[in-house]
């Protein structure tokens, strides 16, 4: 099955619920509807800001994807600022992105904390982006590798080969998150390729099936040679996609 590319912005601790109205209006009027036959596109607001844009893209009919930033794996309990996955569901949230740099490196999650986090996602009928990516050290060093090896089998380990087909991965090199800094397209693609072969040595032929995403310093200047490269699938976008027309020259990169 031919994979769909999937371009996704991760808004981060940006704009309040006005704002990514705003935001999200605006980039609706700037994309075309044959641009959503090429290419799937989500929007992952803050927490605070999920239901006003889900009430948008229902009531205009847009064919944007509601996504989360993150999720607990219980179902509910004493976790103070913590937001369940059942809660997502039931804001047709459709992504969720689990294990992304910033809450690995900031906050201290680990693979089996992603792990149980992309079995609750998969739980309540949503779909994970699982992030994966090595330090600069790990990459100078000459260990990306076996780091990114090594996080895509803990933090996928016991999900089915059917939900690998249907997961998405996001490859994010954690030097090129923010810093402006971008991994070569060439390099990009060698470490994605590796990732697809370690889901198809564990999961078979369904690893074809995932789509795996570049993230790190995306924009409209790089993100056509990143997209050229064979087993990328599309892209984890940061901070330009907090512009729309920013984001739309992103999405549009064919063009």
């Amino acid at each position: 099955m031919a994979r769909k590319n999937l371009i996704v912005g991760n808004w981060k601790m940006n704009s309040n619920h006005l704002e990514a109205i705003q935001m999200l209006q605006k980039l609706h009027y700037r994309l075309d509807p044959n641009d959503y036959d090429r290419v799937d596109v989500g929007v992952a607001p803050p927490f605070t800001s999920l239901r006003s844009v889900q009430t948008v893209i229902e009531a205009d009919h847009m064919s944007i994807q509601l996504a989360a930033q993150n999720t607990h794996f219980e179902e509910k309990g004493a976790f103070t600022g913590e937001v369940a996955p059942s809660m997502l569901a039931k804001l047709s949230v459709h992504f969720v992105i689990v294990g992304h740099s910033e809450r690995r490196q900031i906050f201290g999650e680990t693979d089996d904390w992603v792990n149980r986090k992309a079995k609750a996602v998969f739980a309540h009928g949503m779909t994970p982006i699982v992030c994966v990516g090595e330090t600069l050290e790990e990459r100078e060093a000459g260990s990306a590798f076996d780091r990114v090896g090594s996080q895509i089998r803990l933090s996928l380990t016991g999900l089915s080969a059917e939900q690998i087909g249907s997961a998405v991965v996001a490859y994010e090199p954690i030097w090129a998150i923010g810093t402006g800094r971008t991994a070569d397209p060439a390099d990009a693609q060698e470490m994605i390729e590796f990732i697809r072969a370690q889901l198809s040595q564990q999961w078979g032929g369904t690893a074809d099936d995932t789509r795996i995403l570049y993230g790190g310093s995306v924009n409209p200047g790089n993100i056509g040679a990143i997209m050229a490269k064979k087993d990328i699938d599309g892209g984890l976008v940061g901070g330009a996609s907090l512009d729309p027309d920013t984001f739309a020259s992103v999405v549009r990169y064919w063009i």
